[in-house]
């Protein structure tokens, strides 16, 4: 164990969040955030509280902790700042106790995605393609500090007006997922790079770029995780097939869509075999070439077998994992070493500790690089 420390940054506000006062930073006991692929961030702050604290006299009376106030989390290790969350609560709940010290306000939210959920709106899209969509209905919460950036699809689909106009029936953000949806791409909210920002990405999901700093067990003094164990699910893998019905004899062939992407490439040497198929759901009224890139996002998404759970002290491995990246993992034996996809992340913060819980996946067993770089 190392002796460094870290920092933390908490803001609060209606719209724009400021520091919060010293009182309320020192009666802070514990911070909760998690982040994972496919579904919104959320976090859970913990606070002390007494008869005369100031929580109980001034902040709980004036509204400071209602539902959709803003919740900013930035962490600095070793001088580098992470900003963990960016959201708003949704609920408080205060806990009274007889004993000194045991009373608690425990302040629970989510990220941003919320506001774009709370208001049901229909309008029309007339001659824009999804990207575009996307983007101008990003840039309606430009008051968060959101920026749009969508990825144009492969098929630019970009509807004549005189033939069909697009209707959002719904909130901004079920627009936004169904549109996604359509596309096999994923959407969400990117806090930072600066506190009170957010990059609202939409597209495919990426599996690619600069791993982050492995994860080393059973490597003595080398090792930086406390706990990391792995299962291979020979269920978890599906194979998607295309229904294609034959003109002539109206038989239906089944066409199996293949699990290949440049942004999402295999992270394993051996893939787990696919035991299981279902059919590309709902591509009847697309064209083949869109029911097939679509077939392809859904088969990608349906193809890590390998999944991994463990813990972590951040101060001894020296950095913050990001969900949503790639890592590596060395000292696991050869099977299980290699890059890895992080799909979720749970930071667990306390005074004088810093833990985090991660889960990973991949498609399959022995690593495609004979080398784990560190």
């Amino acid at each position: 164990m190392t002796d460094q420390t870290y920092q933390l940054l908490l803001q609060m506000g209606p719209t724009v969040a400021l520091p919060v006062p010293r009182e309320l930073a020192d009666a802070l006991q514990a911070v909760q955030v998690t982040t994972s692929a496919g579904q919104p961030s959320g976090f859970q702050l913990t606070f002390a509280v007494s008869k005369t604290s100031v929580i109980n006299t001034r902040l709980l009376p004036a509204g400071f902790f209602d539902p959709k106030i803003r919740v900013i989390v930035t962490v600095i290790v070793n001088g580098s700042p992470t900003v963990l969350i960016d959201g708003v609560i949704t609920r408080h709940e205060l806990t009274v106790s007889d004993q000194p010290g045991a009373t608690t306000l425990t302040v629970t939210g989510e990220d941003l995605t919320l506001v774009m959920d709370l208001e049901h709106v229909r309008t029309c899209h007339p001659a824009q393609g999804a990207a575009t969509r996307v983007a101008a209905i990003c840039a309606k919460y430009f008051q968060y500090g959101i920026i749009p950036a969508p990825v144009p699809p492969v098929l630019l689909d970009i509807p004549n007006p005189v033939e069909r106009i697009p209707v959002q029936a719904g909130t901004d953000l079920a627009y936004i997922r169904a549109l996604a949806d359509e596309c096999g791409y994923v959407f969400y909210l990117e806090p930072g790079p600066a506190p009170g920002t957010s990059i609202a990405y939409w597209g495919p999901e990426v599996r690619v770029g600069v791993p982050q700093p492995a994860l080393s067990v059973n490597l003595d003094a080398a090792t930086n995780v406390e706990s990391l164990s792995f299962t291979f699910d020979g269920q978890a893998r599906e194979q998607m097939v295309l229904d294609i019905v034959e003109p002539n004899t109206k038989q239906i062939i089944k066409v199996p869509i293949p699990d290949i992407g440049l942004l999402r490439p295999p992270l394993a040497a051996r893939p787990s075999l696919a035991l299981r198929q279902r059919p590309v759901p709902n591509v009847a009224h697309l064209a083949p070439l869109t029911a097939a890139l679509l077939g392809l996002a859904q088969t990608a998404q349906a193809s890590d077998a390998i999944s991994g759970q463990g813990q972590l002290d951040v101060l001894r491995y020296g950095h913050i994992l990001q969900a949503r990246r790639l890592v590596a993992v060395r000292g696991a034996g050869v099977a299980y070493d290699g890059l890895y996809f992080v799909a979720s992340v749970t930071h667990d913060l306390r005074r004088g500790r810093y833990t985090q819980n991660f889960s990973l996946s991949r498609d399959g067993l022995i690593p495609l690089i004979p080398r784990v770089i560190t």
